[in-house]
């Protein structure tokens, strides 16, 4: 009888905390779909940099460009569901779901944080325009080109709906590979707009070569106060580039936990919320796994109705 309940107390804790202290017990793997230097890239470096100390195990990036995330996407889905790969998710994996790129869907993945949520910026080169206004006047009866990263993703959604639910000309969209190259071809007048994030084109704008003008959120940025948003505009186009991490959706709660912790803790320490404030950002950037998964939820919804109105899904 002692035998019987020895192994049972033994398969007991096998099967409960002693999972989680175990983990990790190797090196974890982050999964991104980014080039070097891109806004999810660093993102999720600088995530890792406290991350590994609060897990106590290394951490590298794994790139796997291409697809518009679809590359990152289906080689996570063939990774062990045992915590040590972890995929950095955003809104453009959510495109991509919703336009059928990838054998992922939304169940396959459980959320555990979110690391940033960074609202779309529209720039143009600056003394183009004597403000936003006249930003939005322009485009009431001829079309402005914009740049954008990629194609069926949230930058060209972000332009299109701007356009759309401002009574604007439909924009002409010319995609880069990423942001620096689009920041870039911007100062170079290969286009009229840019659609980006804050860090994308941070050197720029500090050298006064780009100027941001209108922000696709509900409020105005604490790193950009001067700034309109579409909102005071009268254009209700409110889009962000949401990045945070998931996991297998069958990944062992315990193990899915302490990554939560660990990495809420990560980002809650002063090393990344100077990231954060470096990029325009604040500490509310920073969520839970439930919070996380919330709007994971609901942006994939609005990415799929998007995307249906615009005729990308038919």
């Amino acid at each position: 009888m002692k035998k019987l309940l020895v192994v049972a107390a033994a398969a007991a804790v096998i099967g409960g905390g002693a999972v989680a202290e175990e983990f990790p017990n190797k090196t974890i793997e982050v999964v991104t779909h980014a080039g070097n230097g891109g806004g999810t890239d660093v993102t999720t470096r600088m995530m890792m940099i406290r991350a590994r100390r609060e897990l106590g195990e290394d951490m590298v990036v794994v790139n796997k460009r291409g697809g518009g995330g679809a590359s990152a996407m289906d080689y996570y889905l063939t990774q062990p569901a045992d915590g040590h790969s972890i995929l950095t998710f955003t809104i453009g994996h959510s495109a991509t779901v919703a336009l059928g790129k990838t054998e992922m869907g939304l169940d396959d993945v459980r959320p555990i944080a979110r690391g940033t949520d960074d609202p779309q910026i529209l720039m143009t080169r600056c003394g183009v325009y004597d403000s936003a206004q006249a930003f939005v006047d322009a485009q009431k009866s001829e079309p402005l080109t914009y740049g954008t990263t990629h194609l069926g993703g949230i930058d060209d959604v972000s332009a299109f709906m701007f356009a759309r639910r401002g009574d604007l000309a439909t924009p002409k969209i010319v995609p880069f590979e990423g942001g620096g190259e689009l920041a870039t071809q911007l100062v170079a007048g290969a286009v009229d707009v840019a659609v980006l994030n804050l860090a994308e084109a941070g050197s720029q704008i500090e050298a006064g070569d780009i100027c941001p003008i209108v922000v696709l959120a509900p409020e105005r940025m604490n790193g950009l106060p001067d700034v309109s948003t579409a909102q005071e505009l009268g254009i209700d186009a409110n889009f962000s580039t949401v990045r945070g991490f998931v996991v297998h959706a069958d990944t062992p709660d315990e193990v899915a936990k302490k990554l939560e912790e660990s990495l809420l803790k990560a980002m809650n320490h002063t090393v990344y919320q100077g990231f954060l404030t470096s990029v325009g950002l604040d500490a509310d950037s920073v969520a839970d796994a439930e919070t996380w998964g919330n709007q994971l939820t609901s942006m994939q919804t609005d990415m799929d109705a998007a995307l249906r109105e615009l005729g990308f899904i038919q």
